[in-house]
């Protein structure tokens, strides 16, 4: 060995026997962790509004319901909007429960959204320590700092622990999708004879995924390439190589089954027919309607955004310290690079990578070369945020390994690193409930947020006003009597928390009170009195007006 190796090896000796030292502590952290955001859920998860799009996705559980309560006889649900295109797991689950659970039905979702939230928390957490234990950085205890770092990362990201909440379609979808690519990491080094237990993994998860989005073929897509580079390195000629893949095809048939299986449970629309599930993604990938979105200050319809909609979107969503995870992440991907042409074990053991830097990075390509429609911010894909923190946390951990040369300058480092989840988190709680609209010091936070970057385009601030409306009134004492209110947004976002003496229309006209988000400027669409606000950070989210003395007017922009 070189003095140069020498030296490297002393340097990082005593720092991989550091992690081996303090890896307990990381996963009993990691554990109270987890621990610690499962009380939360507890407590707030009666505090958030309704999403936009909830009220038919709840319709969509119930009709599937009815589907099987009716012996497959009543088919509603394949005639409902578009629902049928979608899987029903989580709405499924959502309006099975809701026939037994005596509890708001909207709170109920939200509880159960986050549940799946926390659930993908804990498969990144595995993802990350999986990962680092794996390749040239394998080392157990570095791997517990990995996975800790990621859980970090994720929940200081008002777009996953903020959103776990409310988007009922995306955040479920993203845990069945880490579950998904953490079995894939599992199995694909085992290959071509895995072993049962994480071969039945890999099937009730990617089973999950399609059962909630045909996107969930990004999943089959990472397997797919997995295995043919597990071929590739497993033989020298292409017969053997071939002979290597049909015996992991073969091995694969139980997770094929369980897949097919669950999601012809929780999908029966896509099974009803040989080209349904064809049909589910040439839709979605042309999939066009008139709405407006904003990317940094310009308005545009969602089929007409920019290839590059999605990677700026992330760029001002995730954290600085996020970002920066990223960032070393890539660093340590660069140094391992030669380490790939050094032997044929070198390459074997870094196989587990390579299913996670796809799926961190192939449908941000995917965006970029395709320009699907896109709205929402980085709403759709979500799922892109567990493989990116498991990464990002990998990152953290091997950028302290490696600077283990400089021990006062990487505790100034760390002390940073805190200082920024802690800033993160202050963040977060000055947003609650609306931690989902988190962005960074890149926009200037929420306040350059305002007419340049999507806000509250759930409408969750509709339900901190109807409380308002509800105290407002009761305040003025007048006589009992039925009040109009309009609502810039379903009429149930506002209708579901309102009690007798408000009814939701949607003559604007007619109205005696207008709620509104002020995202996309629907607040200005009617005149009146502003009675109450929303407001969070100098930012107003949500606005109510006083039209009693407008009523009968023409609508006119105030």
């Amino acid at each position: 060995m070189s003095r140069t190796g020498e030296a490297s090896a002393g340097g990082l000796a005593p720092a991989r026997q550091t992690f081996a030292l303090s890896s307990r502590w990381a996963f009993r952290l990691a554990l109270c962790l987890l621990a610690a955001t499962g009380v939360y859920i507890l407590l707030s998860y009666g505090q958030h509004g309704i999403s936009n799009d909830e009220e038919v996705q709840h319709v969509y559980g119930r009709l599937l319901v009815d589907f099987y309560a009716s012996g497959f006889a009543d088919r509603s649900a394949f005639a409902y909007k578009n629902l049928y295109l979608y899987g029903g797991l989580f709405d499924l689950i959502a309006a099975a429960l809701e026939r037994v659970v005596p509890m708001n039905v909207w709170d109920l979702r939200h509880l159960l959204s986050a549940a799946f939230g926390l659930a993908g928390m804990a498969g990144t957490w595995l993802l990350a320590r999986r990962l680092a234990g794996r390749g040239h950085l394998g080392d157990a205890g570095l791997a517990e700092w990995a996975g800790l770092a990621a859980l970090v990362l994720l929940l200081v990201t008002g777009a996953w622990s903020g959103a776990m909440f409310t988007h009922t379609k995306d955040v479920p979808f993203a845990t069945a999708m880490v579950w998904a690519l953490y079995f894939t990491v599992r199995v694909v080094p085992a290959l071509p004879r895995p072993p049962l237990a994480e071969v039945m993994g890999l099937g009730v998860s990617f089973g999950c995924a399609f059962g909630l989005r045909v996107g969930a073929v990004f999943a089959v897509f990472y397997l797919g390439v997995a295995m043919l580079v597990a071929a590739w390195q497993a033989a020298d000629n292409g017969r053997a190589r071939a002979a290597f893949l049909l015996r992991a095809i073969a091995a694969l048939w139980p997770a094929i089954a369980v897949a097919v299986a669950l999601m012809a449970v929780f999908w029966p629309w896509s099974v009803l027919a040989p080209g349904n599930l064809y049909t589910a993604m040439t839709t979605f990938s042309h999939f066009a309607f008139q709405l407006d979105t904003i990317l940094d200050g310009v308005v545009m319809k969602n089929g007409e955004v920019p290839a590059s909609y999605l990677s700026r979107y992330l760029l001002v969503r995730l954290p600085e310290l996020f970002l920066l995870a990223l960032a070393l992440a890539g660093l340590a991907g660069l140094r391992a690079l030669p380490q790939l042409g050094s032997s044929a074990a070198a390459r074997r053991s870094a196989l587990p990578w390579l299913p996670a830097v796809l799926a961190a990075s192939f449908p941000l390509a995917y965006t970029v070369l395709a320009a699907p429609p896109l709205y929402n911010g980085i709403r759709h894909f979500t799922f892109l945020l567990p493989p990116l923190a498991a990464l990002g946390g990998v990152g953290l951990a091997a950028a302290w390994l490696r600077a283990a040369r400089w021990p006062r300058g990487r505790v100034l480092a760390a002390a940073g690193c805190m200082l920024l989840a802690v800033g993160h988190l202050v963040t977060l709680a000055r947003l609650h409930p609306y931690e989902y609209l988190a962005y960074n010091g890149f926009t200037g936070g929420l306040r350059g947020t305002v007419e340049r970057w999507e806000q509250d385009y759930w409408g969750l601030s509709l339900r901190e006003l109807t409380g308002q409306l509800e105290a407002f009134v009761s305040h003025e004492g007048t006589p009992p009597r039925r009040y109009l209110v309009a609502v810039c947004a379903e009429s149930l976002q506002a209708a579901a928390w309102l009690d007798e003496r408000f009814t939701v229309t949607r003559d604007w006209r007619a109205a005696d009170f207008f709620l509104s988000p002020t995202h996309m400027d629907c607040h200005t669409a009617v005149r009146g009195s502003v009675i109450g606000e929303v407001v969070r950070d100098g930012v107003t989210l949500g606005l109510m007006r006083d039209r009693r003395m407008l009523v009968g007017e023409e609508r006119t922009p105030r």
